[in-house]
């Protein structure tokens, strides 16, 4: 017979597409990326943008974010910075590790890795911070001590800065505070006679 039959009529209809194995993995990998793009929580201002959502204010955070993961589902979080920084609030001078970690719950984080609040004359690592809206205030834990400060210190993200205090770390900087000289200084070889 002359006339086409329905298979030979779809078939003429249907382009035939044929895809190598590596044009497979390839579009698999960019759907993959693609994917994972989308799901990945965005840099800079948004870490910030998160933490009110908790009931914190945005500038416990300096304006130096690169990227941070959050697990809504924990509250865990990791967020990397540029680099390590020095933040002045008020009288308190604060050291940023490159690299902070912590769970985020409603007006609090506990489990906090990464940041440091010169102390007199020493650096204690931060392990907790507690909000009391009631009274404006917010409690940074340390141990088992705890100072409040005025929770409108945190309103503004604060700028980084790389090295406001990084001549007052270590043992050099406990010198220099204590006002005392290293023993190079004091002592004078030439005067000594043996």
């Amino acid at each position: 017979t002359g006339l086409p039959t329905r298979k030979a009529e779809r078939e003429s209809q249907t382009p035939a597409t044929t895809m190598t194995p590596q044009a497979l993995l390839l579009l698999l990998l960019a759907a993959a990326v693609a994917v994972a793009a989308a799901s990945a929580a965005p840099a800079n201002g948004a870490a910030n943008d998160l933490l009110p959502k908790y009931g914190l204010p945005k500038g416990l955070i300096p304006d130096s974010v690169s990227s941070y993961t959050f697990d809504e589902a924990t509250g865990d979080f990791e967020i990397h910075l540029a680099g390590t920084c020095y933040v002045r609030f008020g009288d308190h001078l604060v050291y940023y590790e490159k690299t902070l970690r912590g769970c985020l719950s409603k007006g609090r984080i506990t489990g906090l890795a990464g940041i440091q609040a010169k102390k007199l004359f020493l650096w204690v690592s931060v392990s907790g911070i507690v909000a009391h809206p009631a009274e404006g205030t917010l409690e940074f834990q340390v141990g088992f001590v705890s100072e409040e400060l005025s929770a409108s210190l945190f309103d503004r993200v604060p700028a980084c800065g790389a090295s406001a205090g990084a001549q007052l770390r270590g043992v050099a900087g406990v010198i220099q505070e204590l006002g005392l000289l290293p023993v190079a200084e004091v002592w004078d070889r030439d005067s000594v006679t043996f």
